[in-house]
């Protein structure tokens, strides 16, 4: 008998592909002359979960996930330095016997600033900084 004997030690787990890769892969079948058969043999993937994931790159479900942006900081003076004028989205100035220690102030790309207190609600604050994006 002519065979190949395959010893199996154990179940065999999934792959887990991450997302950058998926699109690399996919992108490889969108190249003129390229056939997904190949693509798949080349990666060890199904030909259909190949095409899965094409599919769901064209409805938008695949996607690459958006990175933080980091923005510019810089010190504007130390707190004995003179107060900046109040602008239209300053806070409120403090209750006395508050500190203003806490207080963070973002510029926003077209140079309104935003203040806020170190207690804000962060899931909030993306809110308020989303919008004012958009």
């Amino acid at each position: 008998m002519d065979g190949v004997v395959e010893i199996i030690t154990g179940r065999e787990r999934r792959r887990r592909w991450s997302t950058a890769d998926k699109l690399r892969i996919v992108g490889e079948t969108l190249e003129p002359g390229v056939r997904v058969c190949h693509v798949a043999a080349r990666h060890g993937v199904c030909e259909s979960l190949l095409f899965a994931w094409r599919r769901q790159v064209r409805e938008g479900l695949l996607v690459e996930p958006d990175l933080p942006v980091f923005m510019p900081v810089r010190m504007l003076g130390t707190p004995a330095a003179a107060p900046s004028p109040p602008s239209p989205c300053s806070a409120p100035a403090a209750a006395p016997g508050r500190s203003q220690a806490g207080l963070i102030e973002i510029e926003l790309g077209d140079g309104r600033p935003v203040r806020v207190g170190a207690d804000v609600n962060q899931a909030a604050l993306r809110r308020v900084l989303a919008a004012l994006r958009g």
